[in-house]
């Protein structure tokens, strides 16, 4: 019996806002990749992300190890968009004190 050989593409999808994600999933590829460069096993992370199959998770890690250059430059232009958004939120909607306020206010009520 002949093995047919045939090439597939990455199960990766780049959503509408330029997240890649993997498989027909919402989990990203540099959560998955994040997970593998943490040390856990390519079960590990389907038993995490439940939504994902093992062939994709084996097939984002082949790509990745593939294209580890691109790859770690797109996970970190996401981690610095990241932060920049935080940034943004946390100077519009100041963190300090959030605590007091909202025992304050549910006091108030109660």
């Amino acid at each position: 019996m002949a093995l047919t050989i045939a090439v597939e593409a990455a199960p990766l999808e780049t959503d509408f806002d330029g997240v890649v994600r993997v498989g027909k999933t919402r989990v990203t590829l540099d959560t998955v990749v994040t997970a593998f460069l943490e040390g856990a096993t390519v079960e590990e992370i389907g038993a995490q992300y439940t939504s994902l199959e093992l062939s994709d998770i084996y097939s984002a890690i082949g790509y990745y190890l593939k294209h580890k250059v691109e790859v770690d430059a797109y996970i970190l232009e996401r981690q610095l968009k990241s932060a920049l958004i935080r940034q943004e939120v946390e100077q519009r909607f100041n963190p300090v004190g959030i605590r007091a306020r909202l025992l304050a206010r549910k006091k108030g009520r109660g």
